[in-house]
């Protein structure tokens, strides 16, 4: 992962306590384990941020590498 991609999964996590990156976005997940992520939260009254891995390719393998994490979706708290 390049240092511009660590830096802007670092940005997003400081500015939110709670951060979702997910397929799709609160409104309109798109795949079943996102949208479990979201009901969970929603459920919590929690606030959070979200990015949707799907428009960004970069995002999407650098926050794998990140979080040395497979998988989508991943939270952070």
């Amino acid at each position: 992962m390049n240092e511009q991609t660590k830096s802007r999964i670092e940005s997003l996590l400081n500015q939110n306590k709670v951060f979702l990156f997910m397929k799709g976005s609160p409104e309109f997940p798109l795949c079943g384990f996102s949208a479990r992520a979201i009901a969970i939260l929603k459920e919590l009254g929690w606030e959070f941020g979200s990015f949707n891995i799907l428009e960004d390719e970069e995002m999407r393998q650098g926050i794998k590498e990140y979080g040395q994490w497979p998988t989508i979706p991943q939270l952070y708290v």
